[in-house]
């Protein structure tokens, strides 16, 4: 396809999108967004992409935005919404179907759902979309796919909370109806590449991961990656109706998308014609790959975060016990020091060792002296230099992961834990002012790490709150020497 050819992508701030956005623009191609609210995608697009305003809703919208498109991404759906989403996807699809046609869009490709027979509403809506894409004859490429694993994808969120949370887990029938997880990265791989895809009218092209497995198979392999041992009581009463107001039970953020996503598992998901792998180069991942990828994934999207950010954009202070972010727990505090940045990083930089942590040190020699008991390293490893880090240095029971001189300290825990544990300390330039932001980062694997979490959180709390006003202190005590 020649990329000069202007490519229109609906729901670009949803999770399909935003991720086929990305890969749109890393090829080079030249992207307009439709958006309802177009701030929301403020900071999250590149130079050769502009957001324009629109609404599926309101055919009046699109006619401008739809002006000169050649492909056109369909990527709307409610299924968030409140009320039956039926009657509103089908309406919205014959809107963008006639706009699209008066604008002469040469193509649409658009994402569905797999399943055969007497498929839920869910299910079913999701291939009545593409049918009424299709009747006003603008040529229209459907993807069906089955369960999207990623990090931040809605199954793999389920996934991790059902089993993060509940060491026995009550598994109804349709826990082992079969699916195809499919990676998001694959997924979006067929998405760009469909864009020179040779094709005339409407093509169904059903695609899916490596493996055919089922929930039931997929908490499983979750489990073991965390290695988290858990006991699946099979049980034959639960319908998916009652199992959707129990996930929303345990899972609540997750419970109006939830139910609907549980009421359409009774329908296998799975490829029955594999065509996608002539048309296409795509290999697909198995499901062992593809959520240790997920994992791995949401690990470096993670460490790219700019906290200070992500947590004044909530518009809130941190709760008791910090702010969750995906599994993560996130407790961050910050003072102001009257002194410069170097200042503010020097006591900073020759924490632990001989230094020690500036307060409860013979709380951080106990916590030591129990990991050594536990087989862990203990605090005996001290530091390699008294006033200098780099990244991979030991720092007693921690490891630094990150050193940005007068910046940044970042640091993974070492010591046996039920979970994985960070804390970074990073200092801001503020004009006549530097800002000290502390913030201690813990991963819990399992109850267990929850548990670990909550418990200690008023000890953690006291410690890292005086640990920080103990190293504001020190600034000035190495402003007034300076001096």
């Amino acid at each position: 396809m020649d990329r000069e050819n202007q490519i229109l992508l609906t729901g670009a701030t949803g999770y399909v999108g935003g991720r086929l956005l990305q890969s749109l623009e890393a090829h080079g191609y030249h992207v307009r967004c439709l958006a309802r609210r177009p701030q929301a995608l403020q900071g999250r697009t590149g130079a050769n992409t502009e957001v324009v305003l629109g609404d599926c809703f309101e055919p009046a919208s699109l006619g401008a935005a739809l002006a000169g498109v050649h492909t056109a991404y369909y990527l709307v759906h409610s299924m968030g919404s409140a009320k039956s989403f039926e009657e509103k996807d089908r309406q919205a699809a014959i809107n963008f179907a006639k706009a699209a046609h008066q604008a002469k869009v040469k193509r649409i490709i658009y994402l569905g759902g797999l399943g055969e027979g007497a498929l839920s509403a869910h299910l079913r809506s999701r291939q009545e979309v593409g049918e009424a894409l299709h009747t006003t004859g603008v040529e229209v490429i459907e993807f069906r796919a089955s369960i999207v694993i990623g990090s931040g994808s809605l199954s793999f969120e389920i996934i991790r909370a059902l089993v993060e949370r509940l060491p026995v887990m009550i598994c109804p029938a349709w826990v082992s109806i079969a699916a195809q997880p499919i990676g998001i990265e694959d997924l979006v791989s067929y998405l760009v590449e469909a864009l020179d895809l040779p094709v005339s009218g409407r093509r169904i092209i059903e695609i899916g991961g490596a493996d055919r497995v089922s929930y039931e198979d997929l908490m499983r392999e979750y489990a073991r990656q965390r290695d988290l041992r858990r006991l699946m009581i099979s049980v034959p009463v639960l319908t998916p109706r009652l199992s959707s107001l129990w996930l929303g039970l345990v899972t609540p953020v997750y419970a109006r998308i939830g139910r609907k996503l549980i009421d359409s598992i009774r329908n296998p998901t799975v490829v029955r014609d594999p065509v996608a792998l002539k048309l296409f180069s795509v290999r697909p991942k198995g499901v062992r790959e593809i959520i240790a990828r997920a994992m791995v994934n949401e690990d470096r999207e993670f460490a790219a975060t700019k906290w200070s950010d992500a947590m004044s954009s909530r518009g809130e202070e941190s709760s008791w016990g910090g702010v969750r972010f995906g599994n993560r727990i996130v407790d961050s505090r910050e003072v102001s020091v009257n002194c410069s940045t170097e200042l503010a990083f020097r006591p900073i930089r020759r924490i632990g060792g001989e230094t020690g942590w500036y307060y409860g040190d013979w709380l951080w020699r106990v916590r030591g002296f129990l990991d050594l008991l536990f087989g862990g390293v203990g605090v005996r490893r001290g530091r390699r230099d008294p006033e200098m880090l780099q990244a991979g240095d030991a720092l007693d029971f921690w490891r630094v992961e990150a050193f940005e001189q007068n910046k940044r300290l970042f640091l993974a825990a070492e010591m046996k834990l039920p979970g994985r544990a960070w804390l970074e300390f990073a200092v801001e330039d503020k004009g006549t002012t530097s800002l000290i932001r502390q913030t201690a980062i813990f991963d819990p694997i399992g109850v267990a790490g929850l548990m670990y979490w909550y418990v200690l959180y008023p000890v953690h709390k006291l410690m890292f709150g005086k640990m920080l006003h103990a190293i504001a202190a020190a600034c000035q005590d190495d402003k007034t020497v300076a001096k």
